[in-house]
């Protein structure tokens, strides 16, 4: 009789285990990070910007050809100031021809269209592509790593220094998880046209045809991007981008020790961002949140709305929980510009400010009448 008690005691608790497992779960915080074997990670959300797992992701790292993602950033700044265009055919210097490492097989005294170049670069990862390029942007490779230095500022990458256009060791040439970070997302952000180049899985030139080193493109079909690279004092590295019921993620791994291992890792940080987090889009530009009284105007209420998307990333299944408050200016007065705040909006989850967001008319309001200012002068008093 003891052990038959035993046994069914037994297979209830089989039985019982995967809901007390998600009871378990939906009580406690959301589990931490999974552990990364790498030397700095960081992995955010895209349109939100919240941090989800990260090591070391200001720490000044070798990024090998993970500089590639700046070198295209910068061409593709050309091509949009018409600086150059895609079609632009490119003379190959010998220097670029006989740049070592990765290569698209480029051949010296050739003309290569810009076009080709930049998928040689990003799908292949041809060094000799990417000094071509910056010798037909800059006049020398050395101009165009001061132009990549000055993009990087722009960007605000605060831990980054570069001296060529490959990612192949130099001296003080270097970057951060978080720099790569913000490099991606404003690649992804300003030439959605130009991203897809990023999925491409493989580029013929020359009559050799080379495939993405990125195998996650293979593996995950939300994976649509970014970038592979290796030295041996940087390691293996990969920046991966992947889009899962619209909610974007990015992950950069530095310094792995073998392209499986760059992989696994970054499918890792992806699953864990998608399983226990959800983004969603709060506030657009294009919708009304409240209606306020406009006093003195030509009109008497002003639509109020947000200048720009806001977006929170939180532990899934907690959308019901968020709290939307408003609190508009007690007297807004005409004239009212497009600039001009009249309120604030904010957002909270379980107690913490998870968004904040200034309110502003949604169209400018002048001054009213001389009778209709004095009317709203003496309302106003009594109010």
């Amino acid at each position: 009789m003891k052990h038959s008690r035993r046994f069914s005691c037994l297979a209830l608790l089989a039985i019982l285990l995967p809901t007390l497992t998600t009871i378990a779960l939906a009580q406690n915080s959301t589990p931490s990070a999974p552990t990364i074997n790498a030397k700095g990670y960081l992995l955010t959300d895209f349109n939100s910007g919240r941090v989800l797992a990260s090591k070391a992701a200001n720490e000044k790292l070798d990024p090998a050809s993970i500089t590639k993602l700046m070198t295209a950033y910068v061409i593709f700044k050309a091509i949009e100031s018409e600086q150059i265009s895609l079609d632009d055919e490119v003379l190959v210097s010998e220097k670029a021809w006989r740049t070592g490492g990765s290569r698209m097989f480029i051949e010296v005294g050739k003309r290569v269209s810009v076009e080709d170049l930049l998928q040689g670069m990003i799908v292949q990862s041809g060094n000799d592509a990417s000094v071509a390029l910056a010798e037909f942007a800059a006049g020398t490779e050395e101009t165009f790593a001061q132009v990549m230095n000055q993009m990087a500022a722009d960007l605000h990458m605060v831990n980054t220094h570069y001296q060529n256009s490959t990612g192949l060791p130099a001296e003080d040439h270097y970057t951060s998880a978080a720099d790569i970070t913000k490099l991606a997302s404003a690649l992804i952000r300003e030439f959605p046209d130009k991203y897809r180049w990023y999925s491409q899985k493989q580029f013929s030139y020359n009559g050799i045809t080379q495939g993405n080193r990125n195998s996650l493109l293979w593996r995950d079909e939300s994976v649509d991007g970014m970038k592979t690279g290796y030295t041996e004092n940087a390691g293996y590295c990969l920046v991966a981008s992947a889009e899962r019921d619209g909610m974007r993620l990015i992950s950069v791994v530095l310094g792995t020790k073998s392209p499986a291992a760059r992989t696994k890792e970054s499918q890792a940080l992806l699953n864990y961002g998608y399983r226990f987090f959800e983004t969603e889009p709060l506030w657009q530009p294009a919708n009304t949140i409240e209606t306020a009284r406009v006093w003195k105007g030509a009109a008497e209420s002003a639509e109020l709305v947000v200048k720009q998307p806001i977006f929170v990333t939180i532990p899934r299944g907690s959308k019901d929980r968020i709290i939307i408050e408003t609190k508009v200016d007690d007297f807004i007065i005409a004239p009212i510009g497009l600039d001009s705040r009249v309120g604030q909006i904010k957002a909270t989850l379980d107690g913490d400010t998870i968004a904040r967001a200034d309110l502003f008319s949604a169209s400018a309001i002048s001054a009213g009448g001389m009778l209709d200012s004095a009317w709203d002068e003496l309302l106003m008093w009594f109010e």
